[in-house]
């Protein structure tokens, strides 16, 4: 069965520097959102990315990566679905599975298998730099397709592809549901990391008789699984194949 990724290429992007507008066209297909129902009713959502697209007899199997904490406990009573082309509208909603998920300190990965008519893979790119422009692709609140960008704004140690940090920072704002939303080069397109999470403060309302407050995102520091704990949970969950 062949396995068609999209992560070869390294020298044809420094032999062509795609526009703007190119780069973003890369990365809008093989971003997806992720819908967690419960007798039909939706109860939690996220965002994802495909990685690997493998063409099947009648129609394409699509694998999908997406934070661990979105689908942390699923119950049986519950169903997972991932919508395809959301950037042409309302998407393409299909049926999927969890076939490896880690939701621990160190790891928070999801990956998810599904069949669908089509289906773009994100291609993978090598580990940014301090300072390097980044796109966020997410579903912010369950809504609409979000597109933010940024730069790297920290590197969780780690300063060559032998020593891959875990853990990146950029200063895209991103809010509830981004979760598992790709993080991209600007100027190539590649994935270099998804969305784990944000920063919060504590806010209160004064004058309540009671203690209440709200928990809002932080602007400017993003928290990004990179690409050196993407490649250790494929390979640990054996997948290894998947990685070009």
């Amino acid at each position: 069965m062949a396995l068609v990724t999209i992560g070869a290429g390294c020298a044809t992007d420094r032999l062509w520097a795609p526009s703007r507008e190119q780069v973003i066209q890369r990365i809008l297909p093989p971003s997806v959102q992720v819908v967690l129902e419960e007798h039909g009713r939706r109860i939690r959502s996220g965002s994802g990315v495909v990685i690997a697209a493998r063409p099947t007899a009648t129609r394409t199997e699509c694998l999908v990566l997406t934070a661990g904490h979105t689908l942390h406990e699923m119950a049986e009573s519950q169903q997972l679905f991932i919508l395809l082309d959301r950037h042409r509208g309302k998407g393409t909603r299909v049926p999927a599975r969890v076939i490896a998920q880690r939701d621990t300190d160190d790891m928070d990965l999801a990956l998810v298998r599904l069949e669908a008519e089509r289906c773009a893979a994100a291609r993978l790119g090598p580990m940014p730099a301090l300072g390097d422009a980044i796109w966020v692709v997410a579903f912010p609140w369950g809504g609409n397709m979000m597109l933010a960008g940024g730069i790297v704004s920290q590197l969780d140690g780690g300063t060559s592809e032998e020593s891959d940090p875990s853990r990146l920072m950029v200063d895209a704002s991103v809010s509830y549901g981004a979760s598992g939303g790709g993080v991209f080069q600007a100027s190539t397109g590649r994935l270099v990391g998804l969305v784990e999470g944000y920063r919060t403060a504590r806010v209160s309302f004064k004058g309540e008789a009671a203690a209440r407050y709200i928990d809002v995102p932080v602007p400017g520091e993003t928290y990004v699984t990179s690409l050196g704990s993407i490649r250790r949970f494929l390979t640990d969950a054996g997948y290894a194949k998947l990685l070009p």
